[in-house]
């Protein structure tokens, strides 16, 4: 079996991103990444502004607090004002373009307004509470980065720096089945045997959070011809085939023949608890698919829900943003002392539900089995437990936040 890092460098190491660029609105750019690095149109700020609400004024004016000085004009936010004349102050509004010849803006709070005048109670330094042209942004300068997913900040600045809309590579195409006689959906009645099909939704949402198309074939039947023909359909037009069940190496387990028949099959088995069955490989596409490749991706998963959950946020996810686009795939994690006792080591890496505790320690929850969808409600992340390791109470550990391994 491959290790966790083995695997994932082998996963990320096939990724290609999608070539396919497409130019979306402002508007539409949330969570796309962007194919090309921008540049801005604009200094930002576009002209020297007041931060305040305040008086523009001559700092040679104020030698001292208490200098009585009368407003010559007020500048709202959107005009512009004429020149501030020696011995006089201008009222200001935040944003409001800085009249030639003042030098600093006294926030309103040290002022006192009197008949038309102002008492400057403070003595200003140049520059105070001025924002310059270009301070943030010079005109010219590089903003974005290619490869960055777009959050509200990154659309923010596009929009400051005058641009109306981004390059980004077009979404991701992922098909997604699941496989088990024994699979019935949420609303019917459950049968003698049957289990409610919880993967369907947890992984339809995870594949959605992170902008992918997501064509769902559905429940597909525990036998081989079934599950090579649920493979053919989803390889037809999408980029990705994901499933859950069946990678294991049971008589009803037909997920590794039916890749091993329809394309091949790359990477089987990761020393990984919960999710040791993982398949990785390639299924052929009919020939004159739009986008000329002749394989999509298959990544199968664990039939449990923990462990599929598990895989997909550790191996799945990373692979897709690499997919995407994304040059930043791997989740950040924190060190912090272990609010429990783990005694029962594995040859594996262990992904363990934990959360963080009012004191900034970690714990686990009680029951760390691959079925347990409670676990995953109860924590706020996983912790790293490295193969054949014990942890007694303030032993360092790490720690990924579910903050990080979705979206």
């Amino acid at each position: 079996m491959l290790t966790y890092e083995q695997a994932l460098a082998e996963l990320l190491a096939a990724a290609r991103p999608v070539e396919e660029i497409r130019h979306v609105p402002l508007t539409a750019a949330a969570g796309r990444v962007l194919a090309r690095a921008q540049d801005a149109t604009v200094d930002v700020p576009p002209l020297d502004n007041s931060a305040m609400d305040g008086y523009a004024v001559r700092v040679a004016d104020i030698a001292e607090a208490g200098v009585r000085l009368p407003v010559s004009q007020r500048i709202p936010a959107g005009s512009v004002g004429s020149e501030l004349q020696p011995g006089t102050a201008a009222r200001i509004f935040t944003g409001a373009p800085i009249p030639p010849g003042a030098t600093a803006v006294v926030m309103q709070e040290r002022c006192d307004a009197v008949d038309g005048d102002v008492v400057v109670n403070h003595v200003p330094r140049d520059g105070e509470n001025i924002r310059w042209r270009g301070e943030d942004i010079a005109c010219g300068g590089q903003i974005l980065r290619a490869g960055v997913r777009l959050r509200a900040q990154e659309i923010a600045l596009a929009a400051s720096a005058g641009l109306p809309e981004l390059p980004v590579y077009r979404r991701i195409r992922v098909g997604v089945f699941f496989t088990g006689d024994e699979l019935t959906a949420p609303g019917e009645p459950l049968p003698p045997g049957g289990i409610y099909n919880s993967n369907r939704y947890m992984l339809r949402t995870l594949l959605e959070g992170l902008g992918c198309e997501v064509r769902d074939l559905g429940a597909v039947p525990d036998n081989l011809d079934a599950t090579r023909d649920a493979l053919r359909r989803a390889a037809a037009d999408n980029d990705l085939i994901v499933t859950s069940g069946g990678v294991s190496v049971g008589e009803e387990d037909h997920v590794k023949p039916a890749v091993e028949a329809e394309g091949s099959l790359n990477l089987w088995k990761i020393a990984i608890k919960p999710g040791k069955p993982l398949a990785f490989g390639e299924v052929r596409r009919p020939a004159g698919s739009d986008d000329g490749r002749q394989t999509a991706w298959f990544l199968g998963l664990p039939g449990n829900p923990v462990a599929a959950y598990a895989t997909f946020v550790m191996l799945v996810r990373p692979f897709i943003l690499r997919l995407q686009g994304v040059d930043k795939v791997r989740p950040r994690s924190v060190t912090l002392p272990a609010a429990y006792v783990w005694k029962k080591p594995d040859q594996r890496m262990e992904f363990l539900r934990g959360r963080i505790t009012d004191d900034g320690s970690v714990e686990i929850y009680p029951n760390q089995g691959s079925a347990v969808v409670t676990s995953l409600c109860w924590a706020d992340g996983l912790v790293c437990n490295q193969p054949n390791s014990t942890v007694q109470p303030g032993d360092p550990v790490t720690f990924i936040p579910f903050s990080e391994l979705l979206g």
